[in-house]
């Protein structure tokens, strides 16, 4: 789906990523990507980091965030930024969506 103008829900793949989390990677081009990860409560996204800045804005549900040894509980409406390099991670309290925002785009997610 690099550079399309229109990325339909209904056919952005959905994919596993990790035990209770489905990835979609919406629109996006070499410079930005969208993605959306559904999350099952209890799922984790384990702490990791990569040369990517990233905005995640929390669409739906409870999760706790730890970023850089800083935890902190978000929910719908919240957002944060992680600078390229920052260790991150977080724990669905109650199901929800997050929508990541990168830049550049994530080759490891197409």
């Amino acid at each position: 789906m690099l550079d399309e103008r229109w990325v339909f829900h209904e056919n952005a793949k959905a994919e596993p990523a990790g035990e209770g989390v489905v990835r979609r990677v919406l629109a996006y081009s070499k410079d930005l990507m969208c993605v959306e990860n559904t999350f099952e409560t209890g799922a984790e996204g384990k702490l990791h980091h990569h040369p990517h800045t990233q905005i995640t804005y929390v669409v739906s549900g409870v999760f706790e965030f730890n970023i850089d040894g800083e935890i902190k509980t978000v929910k719908a409406g919240d957002t944060m930024l992680k600078l390229n390099g920052v260790e991150h991670g977080c724990v669905c309290k109650e199901r929800g969506i997050l929508l990541d925002i990168f830049n550049p785009m994530r080759d490891d997610f197409v």
